[in-house]
């Protein structure tokens, strides 16, 4: 029997994840079958203990259940213990371990896929929610030259600023304190492409050959990135490739392999019909 493992959501129909894991797969010969599983909203536990006492070995995490994965791990990886979300679980000798494979992602598909390195670069994460959370540790080891990070609730993006304040020069507000500034990257962790809702954010946000990047995806470009386009941003790109690569990160935890990403990037782009977001 090949080696069970599966991504909880809800909604979860839309789901790539399978298709994505299935390629890896194929072209590195492992044995494995993944699957979308739909887990009630009130009923993400006992859908991962049922899933463990059917033999799975390992699970993705998306929304809504990536804090309460952070809870449910009995051992935390570093960047998911600072994330305080989950993403991916792994399941072994009757324990359960989390990690946030999300920041990692983020990171390869802006330095590798787009060829946009972060080092010294004046960076504004949008959110501060599980998304948010789970991609400052690997942003901030880049070494930017500094990392805002702005939220509706500017407390709530306080108090992550603070909590990774040792790691380097980051800062938490609101979208109004934003006034006057501008960066180099605006990365939208918000749900706000998700809904077609348009964030109160002020003119003058980006940079000369700024990036703007959505980590939402679609057969289009997001309400963000229209925005975005229009506010100045050079360059914009969507989520697509962090999906992708995150997914590798998950894959090398479970079997110690890294698949190659660009072939399966390319055939999902096929599907959906779109290109990647103009790079210049």
């Amino acid at each position: 029997m090949p080696d069970r493992y599966a991504v909880f959501g809800n909604p979860i129909a839309h789901s790539r994840s399978p298709a994505i894991h299935a390629a890896f797969a194929a072209a590195t010969g492992e044995d494995l079958c993944y699957e979308a599983r739909l887990a009630a909203v009130d009923g993400f536990a006992a859908a991962i203990a049922e899933f463990i006492a059917a033999g799975g070995c390992g699970a993705n995490v998306t929304v809504p259940f990536k804090e309460e994965a952070f809870r449910l791990s009995q051992r935390l990886s570093e960047r998911a213990a600072r994330a305080g979300a989950v993403n991916t679980l792994t399941f072994s000798k009757g324990e359960i371990a989390g990690d946030n494979t999300d920041g990692a992602g983020l990171v390869r598909d802006l330095v590798d896929n787009l060829a946009f390195p972060l080092a010294g670069r004046r960076i504004l994460l949008l959110g501060a929610g599980g998304a948010a959370r789970g991609v400052v540790v690997p942003l901030l080891a880049e070494g930017p030259a500094s990392l805002d990070i702005a939220n509706r609730s500017a407390d709530k993006a306080r108090q992550l600023a603070a909590a990774c304040a040792d790691l380097g020069c980051v800062q938490g507000g609101s979208f109004g304190e934003l006034a006057g500034k501008s960066f180099d990257l605006v990365i939208n962790a918000t749900s706000a492409s998700l809904v077609g809702d348009t964030l109160p954010l002020p003119a003058g946000l980006f940079a000369a050959k700024a990036l703007a990047y959505d980590m939402m995806y679609g057969q289009g470009a997001t309400p963000f990135l229209q925005w975005a386009k229009t506010a100045g941003a050079a360059r914009q790109a969507d989520g697509l490739g962090m999906l992708v690569e995150q997914a590798a990160e998950a894959f090398l935890l479970w079997r110690g392999r890294r698949p190659a990403t660009a072939p399966v990037l390319r055939q999902l782009r096929a599907e959906l019909g779109v290109s990647r977001q103009p790079t210049a």
